[in-house]
């Protein structure tokens, strides 16, 4: 068990191994959290959820109700929804999804996400295009990540543009939906 605390909100953890950072917080993830800030009316998507801190802490901040978390990892799905119950959270919706796939969600405010790192990058291409498309206007993706240049780049190409914070060897990308169609869309 591990306990993580964020802005004041105390959360305890269970673990494994094989999922991604089993000891303790990331800190790109760390980084991410302590840079959204989180409003009433949000909804929010946290994509590729592991053990379920990301969501676990929206939740905390805006209600259970408000919040989806999704993993391609039937074990990540299992353990964040033991965490969710673990924080006092038993109605928070978690389900197996490759990325959005399974979900048809639309009108999210918020969609947080420290994506695996991938070389040839399928994955956060995917994160990024589709959960573009999740997003009602005005709606921002938070991703954070080791790498600047593609991310950069892709996210230009969908949103438009996007802000840039560099922390504790982090990049923290943050981009806004404007408008209906990708940015690179004539």
């Amino acid at each position: 068990m591990i306990t993580i605390t964020i802005h004041n909100t105390v959360m305890h953890f269970e673990t494994a191994p094989n999922l991604f950072s089993p000891k303790g917080l990331d800190i790109g993830t760390r980084v991410m959290l302590e840079h959204v800030s989180f409003e009433p009316q949000d909804k929010v998507l946290d994509l590729g959820c592991g053990y379920g801190v990301v969501g676990i802490y929206a939740a905390k901040q805006i209600g259970q109700d408000k919040v989806t978390m999704v993993d391609v990892d039937p074990s990540a799905v299992s353990l964040a929804s033991h965490n969710a119950n673990l924080n006092h959270l038993p109605c928070l919706r978690i389900l197996q999804s490759d990325g959005l796939r399974a979900l048809d969600d639309t009108g999210y405010t918020l969609i947080l996400s420290n994506p695996p790192y991938n070389s040839n990058f399928s994955t956060a291409k995917h994160f990024i295009e589709k959960g573009f498309n999740r997003l009602q206007i005005g709606g921002r993706m938070y991703m954070v990540t080791k790498r600047k240049k593609w991310y950069q780049n892709k996210l230009t190409a969908i949103f438009g543009g996007v802000t840039i914070y560099e922390e504790a060897g982090y990049y923290l990308f943050i981009a806004e939906k404007r408008k209906p169609t990708y940015a690179n869309k004539s």
